[in-house]
Order: C-alpha cells, then structure tokens, then sequence
C-alpha cells in the first residue's frame, strides 16, 4: 500500500494541475479571471481540503480501506473537474 504522504502528494499534485490548467487556458483564450475558472479553482481548492480531511483523520476502522476509498474519491472529483475545465477551452 502507498504511503499517506504518497497519497497526500497525489492529491496535492493533482488538484494542483487541475488549477494551473484553468490558469493556462484562460491565458491561451485571452480570458483572465472568468467565472466559470474561478469556479473550478474553488471547488478544486474544497476538494483539496476535503480530501485531505479524511486522510488526517486517525480513528478508522479499516486505514485500507478508507485510504482507498478517498483515492477513489480523488479520482472522481478529479475526473469531474477535468471536464469543467475542457469545456473552458
């Protein structure tokens, strides 16, 4: 099983790019500071501290388990994010 600081750094990691990619296309479309960007900033910005929320906390049953389950969740929130901001392009 991958560490929680691995697993930290991915959420880190992603999330991340998901904001710098909002920031590249509203640069590449002339477009700076747009709502619909903003949005996808500040959900990406309540997914990171959701997130990593659940990785902190210390009394679970099952540490695999939940571990997975947020990993999961990553993916999912990821996934969601990465279409809101293809359609910025």
């Amino acid at each position: 099983m991958a560490s929680i600081k691995d697993l930290k750094k991915d959420i880190n990691n992603v999330l991340g790019d998901i904001i710098e990619g909002v920031y590249v296309v509203e640069a590449a479309n002339g477009k700076n500071n747009t709502k619909e960007g903003a949005a996808i900033i500040d959900e990406a910005i309540e997914t990171f501290d959701e997130l990593i929320e659940k990785v902190n906390k210390s009394k679970v049953e099952n540490k695999k388990a939940h571990f997975k389950e947020v990993r999961n969740e990553l993916e999912t929130k990821a996934t969601k994010l990465v279409d809101e901001l293809n359609k910025l392009a």
